[in-house]
């Protein structure tokens, strides 16, 4: 600044003649009984009047005054320290360097007199040589800059920081001096502590309940801070609130900010420097939490509210913006609990007419959680329903139900509303929640009010109508209604607004995943597995238990089919997804678990086998569902088989289709779950019950009903029909690879048992060939009592056994026989990423630089290479690579 701009002030004459100046100005105030030691923010200090501009601002009672008078007392400066305490009576030019000139003669600076009382440009230069004649800088701590209106004080502030080399300002304020700040920070000549910067941390509060007496817990500690966002006369307010508490504890989570001591802060420091209409305008936009300017424009019906916002953000006024540059502002949480309570209470006609405004202008702009929260405290629940019908977002509720957003904001309406909006958002929630039984007669209700009433929310209410059936209906008993309800649902969608369907991605594949699985319920299972695969291929945010579900049902289908390899990726990706997700151990799928287990017991991998089943267990009870409940119980009785306990393994079986006999589950299960009882009673020598049981089976077509039949007609000496109804399954095309392998696995049984060594040969390479495509070992394990010696006359056959990675006549009892070294065959090609990932593996590459360079995870790296270890037959990675390249994979 130059001189010329410091003119002479006419009339400012009478600088204090009779030296009437009060000396609690210039005194340093003493710290509290209950002052906190904050050497952080001292330090900070410390380093801010190395330059020439330090400034504290922040709210009222945050600790700005304190922490200053702290670090003036600490000594941490041999320098010259001039304090004055600024009052709104200060703010005439002349009166405010009176008391400058008077502060640093009493800190010890000869400073010029002043002729006549006027402060001139000659007085400035005098001022400003004796500041620079001092050994050592000056600091001069204003505190209370924000009590003067006045701007002229800052011009002459201004130009003695220009000119003078030793001095050293800090201004303390609620808000910003009229100082050119923007210009000392381009010098880098300031340094700032702000609002967030003099907030109390943990350590200092527990250090200020220490103080007072007041025992917390770090819980509840951590609570009061975050009510308090670290504001220092908040917490001391608080605490002085707890003390002689007998539970103060408990106490903690009752504070608010209509507490009477918080609440007389607020108008003596706050409310009352405000003008009638700002008050007005701060409580009336109290009832919102996050707003802008716009928003609340519309709530208060002012077009002046973004002007206020920035004059009160600037005053310190309790009011900040929300991040940098988002318009976003908000109430400190105590404040804003104040201006509620006071709303409340003088006029509580007027809440309600407030949220419904911010509910219609939300609602405008798309902002549909926000606005149904509005509604909901306007207690008007019909408008919150119709919002959510309306914007076509009944899919979140039928996902997350009440724990989620938008679900949680319907847990206070009353339980009979009798609006049909209301009731269908009552019925999707309860599916959600995993009620289906409360679900359909709400929905049932739901249908009756809208006979009755009718309603003004066309398509959206039909649509929510439609889905939440569907996916009962799938679920359900009838779930062949299914497909053609979800064909008259995509008819709705196709003529839905697109910005609608754009904000609800979830509904499609709600649909596709209802229709996947009524079509597994229905026994369809390479349909299902289709549409079960479109919606788990469907990455919508929001949609990851949708995900789980649909790859822990596919997981369980594949395993059924034989298709082992992908039945174990599906189940992998769906508890990498649960994990992903934050889902606790309880609530993984345990589905995926019994997939798991299933495969593991397939291969004859028993240790991981039992290791799944531990692990299902604790998932796979009556809350999981019948599908869980029974592939865990023919896992289960597999495993029992193997250990020769039959009847545990059936009593296991009778016990699971017991408990789920009231509950839909997927056809082919069911009947899994009977067939696997008929083969325990078989092998356990009692054909009649057997056959009992067999007469209950509906599917007297399908052909592993057909391999059973056999099984049971040879048991009871029936051996020609029993080879011709298994050699008509096993010629058959498409029969899943278990059903085949069975039969050709009795077909050998039967031609050892007639002697047929070259039919029984036949029969068993072709069960072999069967069971090496994806290594199903148990079935063969289960024969080789009666077929050992075949293998063990047949060289092929040995080698084809070898290769479901055993060697021949190690199951028998305490048999060593030499392994058969063969050739390594691929039975199962690998896949064009697999053999990406083996080529990665022969470069000696890491798991983590294979993951990079293919631009996937690595976990979905650990699964192809368990995959390649599997289909090589190799125990290791060096192992898979040999063979691989004998093999001129790579």
């Amino acid at each position: 600044m130059s001189i010329e701009l410091i003119a002479d002030m006419p009339g400012a004459s009478g600088f204090d003649a009779d030296s009437s100046l009060l000396d609690s100005t210039f005194a340093v105030p003493a710290a509290p009984p209950f002052m906190v030691a904050r050497p952080a923010l001292l330090a900070r200090v410390t380093e801010g009047v190395q330059g020439p501009v330090t400034l504290v601002t922040g709210l009222a009672g945050s600790g700005k005054t304190q922490l200053l008078a702290s670090w003036a007392n600490s000594g941490a400066v041999d320098w010259p320290i001039a304090w004055i305490s600024l009052e709104t009576s200060d703010e005439q030019l002349p009166a405010f360097w009176t008391y400058v000139i008077e502060g640093l003669r009493r800190a010890g600076v000869a400073v010029p007199a002043v002729p006549g009382g006027t402060m001139s440009r000659a007085v400035f230069i005098r001022l400003a040589a004796a500041i620079d004649e001092q050994p050592t800088p000056v600091v001069l701590i204003l505190d209370g800059v924000s009590q003067l209106a006045d701007r002229d004080w800052a011009t002459g502030l201004d130009f003695l920081l220009s000119h003078v080399r030793q001095l050293r300002v800090v201004l303390a304020g609620r808000w910003d001096p009229p100082l050119p700040l923007y210009r000392y920070r381009l010098a880098g000549q300031l340094r700032e502590l702000r609002t967030a910067d003099l907030a109390f941390t943990t350590d200092e509060a527990a250090r200020l309940m220490e103080l007072h007496g007041v025992e917390l817990g770090a819980p509840e500690l951590a609570r009061l801070l975050e009510h308090t966002e670290g504001w220092a006369a908040g917490i001391r307010l608080c605490v002085c609130a707890l003390q002689g508490s007998l539970d103060a504890k408990r106490l903690v989570d009752t504070i608010s900010g209509d507490e009477s001591t918080i609440a007389e802060y607020f108008v003596g420091e706050v409310l009352r420097l405000q003008t009638p209409e700002v008050r007005r305008f701060l409580l009336e936009t109290s009832v919102l939490d996050t707003f802008t300017p716009a928003l609340a424009a519309a709530v208060t019906d002012r077009s002046d509210a973004s002007r206020l916002l920035s004059t009160l953000t600037r005053e310190n006024a309790f009011i900040q913006p929300v991040g940098e540059g988002s318009g976003l502002y908000r109430y400190h949480r105590l404040f804003a609990e104040l201006l509620r309570a006071q709303l409340a209470w003088a006029e509580p006609d007027e809440v309600p007419i407030l949220h419904t405004r911010a509910a219609a202008w939300l609602a405008e702009q798309g902002r549909l959680v926000e606005a149904v929260g509005h509604a909901v405290q306007a207690a008007d629940w019909g408008t919150a329903a119709a919002m959510v019908v309306e914007d076509y977002a009944v899919g979140r509720l039928v996902i997350e139900g009440s724990a989620g957003r938008l679900g949680g904001l319907f847990a206070g309406m009353p339980e009979h509303v009798e609006l049909p909006e209301a009731v269908m958002v009552q019925a999707a929630i309860a599916y959600g929640d995993r009620r289906p039984d409360r679900a359909a007669d709400l929905l049932a209700y739901a249908g009756k009010l809208l006979a009755v009433h009718g309603s003004a929310c066309g398509d959206g209410l039909t649509l929510t109508g439609f889905l939440v059936q569907i996916l009962l209906l799938a679920g359900g008993p009838e779930p062949d209604r299914v497909g053609e309800l979800c064909s008259v649902a995509e008819t709705f969608l196709a003529v839905a607004p697109p910005e609608r369907l754009a904000r609800h991605p979830e509904l499609r594949v709600l649909l596709r995943t209802a229709e996947g699985t009524a079509l597994n319920n229905l026994g369809s299972v390479d349909a299902a597995v289709d549409a079960l695969a479109d919606a788990a291929g469907s990455i919508v945010p929001g949609c990851e238990t949708v995900r789980i579900d649909c790859l822990g049902q596919l997981a369980l289908a594949e395993a059924y089919r034989g298709r082992l390899g992908r039945a174990e990726t599906n189940a992998r990706q769906a508890l990498e997804l649960a994990t992903d997700a934050g889902l606790g151990r309880g609530e993984r799928p345990g589905v995926a678990e019994v997939a798991l287990a299933w495969v593991a017991l397939e291969r004859y991998d028993i240790e991981a086998a039992d290791r799944h089943l531990r692990m299902a267990q604790p998932l796979c009870g009556p809350d999981a569902g019948a599908p869980a409940m029974l592939a865990y119980a023919v896992v289960r009785a597999r495993r029992l088989h193997t250990r020769g306990e039959l009847r545990g393994a059936v009593n296991t079986l009778r016990a699971a289709e017991q408990a789920t006999a009231e509950m839909a589950a997927p056809r082919w299960l069911t009947r899994e779950v009977l067939l696997s009882q008929i083969r325990l009673l078989i092998a356990g020598g009692r054909p009649d019950d057997a056959a009992g049981l067999l007469d209950r089976c509906p599917d007297t077509a399908s052909p592993e009903v057909a391999v059973v039949r056999a099984a049971l007609a040879a048991v009871r000496g029936d051996g020609a029909r029993a080879h011709d109804v298994a050699r008509t399954v096993a010629d058959a095309a498409g029969v899943p690879a278990p059903i085949a392998l069975d039969a050709w696995l009795l077909l050998a049984v039967l031609a050892a048992q007639a002697e047929d060594a070259t039919g029984a040969r036949e029969a068993l390479r072709r069960a072999l060939r069967v069971a090496g495509a994806e290594n199903h070992r148990r079935p063969v394990h289960q024969a080789w009592g009666q077929l050992r010696r075949l293998l063990r006359d047949d060289e092929r056959l040995a080698v084809q056994f070898g290769g479901l990675g055993a060697a021949p006549g190690a199951v028998a009892a305490g048999a060593a026989a030499p392994a058969v070294s063969a050739e390594p065959v691929v039975v199962e090609a690998l896949s064009k990423r697999e053999l990406d990932v083996l080529r990665g593996m022969a470069a000696m590459l890491p798991t983590e630089e294979i993951a990079a360079s293919l631009y996937v995870s690595v976990n979905t790296v650990k699964t192809h290479v368990r995959s390649i270890l599997r289909k090589l037959s190799a125990s290791r990675r060096n192992e898979a690579v040999r063979r691989a390249r004998a093999l001129k994979l790579i």
